[in-house]
């Protein structure tokens, strides 16, 4: 390959492809070089010259593309995703992904795998060598999230485990975010043998860290990055203790669109931004058309980056983090032709992976639409994985007695909940107390067919006024977490995640408003990226309808026991500080 690519560098040999009339973003020097062509052949690029060089000289063969003074940059490079977030496979994420120019990520599939243990980590794998994008694996580092007493996970990867993944499968290039943060600091044996098996083969870790006091000890257990930076003062502090900073973009009614705030390391306090990255993170199917990697560049833009640092931040950044940068995220001789073409507005236009034209005019073209028709197959057993108890309680019994409840409250925007208290008089129903309180109720059900348990809790300021919603998302152990207001609302949701196999809904008076079936270990749709799309818009249209202040995406993330400050699991309240049960009255 080097020999054909530096004879076709030379002239000596034609190249397959040219796209020409073209203005580069180069990433290298930032800067947009005019009237420039890109010379590819076996899907690499040989050369950058001079436009209509290929016209002067005595080659053919070639296929020309006439860019039309249309700017060609690198593809883009995510480099912290959840790709189960989308609720579709990595084949379906691909069609999405590459509208919107991003043509290499890097996936942390903890979803799956606290479901289904490594099993459903190498279901991923298989699916993303199908899928027409190049996805990398960071190991997922924390699964479960909390000891087995705090929560019932499907699955359990040791430290052990972590390491034979490492060993077996070569898209492994990092360890995932390492969520138990407070663990890490307080030195946890368990969570620093798994953070050997990264360090130890050279392999980079990705963080996880709330709180500035946690910063240093974390970069001194070898942590390198975070997607967590949310305000200018706590990116600062990574910057300075050499952790590379991934900036979270997201839709801005959602938590996940901190990039405003903690840009301003760069903005304000004048950090150099050679170790900041852009990421999506998390994307349902409706936002990862709308709100992908091209639009988290923008925000960049739109928050006073020139554009060309806020590019490189968005495909060199990423793929040097990962020492992949002699691959991707530049336009450079050798490097995959994984290229996009951008209007003045930075919208994309046409995607090439690899030196194929996958998207064009903003639609996706033939070629993509035939490789997305032949996905992988997930086995069986990825379709059985919702056991739900046969008959349960989906509220608390009444107390008859004078009592003190826990309440977990939401806040804005709802990454984070707060622990309050309330005094509770004995009641005739629970209808009474939920309106003097202002709260709904918050249930989450065992259903991995261990043990059947029902963790519950109180919610506030979610604003559910009427109905149930239910979801077999709740991060991280993924049991079924339900919000309502009545039961047999709440007993219709839980029956219908049931019968999807997963899924998310939202119910009310006895109907199902919508729902979307996540039949694949109840997090993934097995259909294609538009359908998903459009079931997720249906969802959300009647999640605002029963009043929910908190997206779906939040309210998956109320069980998530590793996040301050109460959380629900099905072994019910749990003081994240003091990483304990808490009863729901006392």
């Amino acid at each position: 390959m080097t020999r054909t690519l530096a004879a076709v560098a030379m002239g000596r040999e034609a190249p397959d492809l040219v796209i020409t009339g073209a203005r580069v973003l180069s990433t290298y020097t930032e800067r947009v070089l005019p009237a420039r062509e890109i010379w590819i052949k076996q899907g690499r690029i040989a050369v950058v010259k001079a436009a209509g060089d290929y016209k002067r000289s005595k080659l053919a063969g070639a296929k020309i593309y006439d860019a039309r003074g249309g700017i060609i940059a690198p593809g883009l490079v995510d480099p912290h995703v959840h790709i189960e977030s989308s609720m579709m496979t990595a084949c379906a994420f691909a069609e999405a992904a590459l509208l919107n120019g991003t043509t290499t990520v890097f996936c942390d599939s903890h979803e799956i795998g606290n479901v289904c243990d490594v099993a459903g980590i190498e279901w991923m794998l298989e699916d993303a060598r199908r899928a027409p994008l190049s996805v990398f694996l960071t190991v997922p580092s924390t699964v479960p999230a909390t000891n087995a007493t705090l929560e019932t996970a499907g699955g359990d990867l040791t430290p052990a485990k972590i390491g034979k993944i490492f060993d077996k499968w070569p898209e492994a290039a990092a360890l995932g975010e390492k969520m138990d943060y407070v663990s890490v600091a307080m030195g946890d044996a368990r969570s620093h043998a798994i953070l050997a098996e990264a360090l130890k083969r050279g392999k980079p870790v990705c963080g996880h860290i709330y709180g500035r006091d946690f910063v240093a000890a974390g970069a001194a257990s070898g942590i390198t990055d975070t997607h967590e930076s949310i305000d200018r003062e706590i990116a600062n502090d990574f910057l300075e203790n050499g952790v590379w900073i991934f900036l979270r973009g997201g839709n801005p009614t959602t938590p996940w669109h901190s990039l405003p705030q903690a840009i301003k390391a760069v903005t304000e306090l004048g950090a150099n931004p050679k170790r900041v990255c852009v990421c999506t993170d998390d994307r349902d199917a409706d936002d990862l058309f709308l709100f992908g990697m091209d639009w988290v560049v923008r925000q960049a833009v739109a928050a006073g980056l020139p554009t060309t640092t806020a590019w490189s931040m968005g495909s060199l950044h990423p793929a040097t983090r990962y020492a992949q940068d002699g691959e991707f995220g530049g336009m450079g001789p050798a490097r995959r032709a994984d290229l996009v073409m951008l209007n003045d507005a930075l919208e994309v236009q046409n995607t090439w992976y690899g030196g194929e034209l996958v998207v064009e005019r903003r639609k996706i073209t033939p070629l993509l639409d035939k490789a997305l028709s032949k996905p992988y197959r997930y086995p069986r057993a990825a379709y059985t994985t919702v056991k739900l108890p046969k008959k349960v309680s989906l509220v608390p019994a009444l107390p008859k007695v004078a009592v003190t409840a826990n309440i977990i409250r939401v806040v804005p925007p709802g990454i984070v909940t707060a622990h309050d208290r309330a005094p509770l008089a004995p009641a005739a129903t629970w209808s009474e107390h939920l309106k003097a309180l202002d709260v709904c109720f918050l249930t989450v059900v065992e259903r991995h067919g261990k043990s059947g348990e029902v963790g519950y809790g109180l919610l506030r300021d979610f604003g559910l006024t009427d109905g149930a919603v239910a979801s077999s998302v709740g991060h991280d152990a993924h049991n079924i977490v339900l919000a309502g207001t009545n039961e047999p609302d709440m007993q219709l949701a839980l029956a219908t995640v049931k019968k999807l196999r997963g899924g998310v809904c939202a119910v009310r008076g006895g109907k199902v408003l919508a729902s979307v079936a996540l039949p694949i270990a109840g997090l993934l749709s097995d259909q294609r990226a538009t359908v998903v799309a459009k079931q997720t818009t249906e969802l959300k249209r009647a999640w605002k309808k029963l009043g929910c202040k908190v997206p779906y995406m939040g309210f998956n993330l109320l069980p998530l026991s590793v996040i301050p400050e109460l959380r629900l699991t099905d072994k019910g309240l749990i003081n994240v500080l003091g990483m304990k049960v808490v009863p729901l009255f006392e």
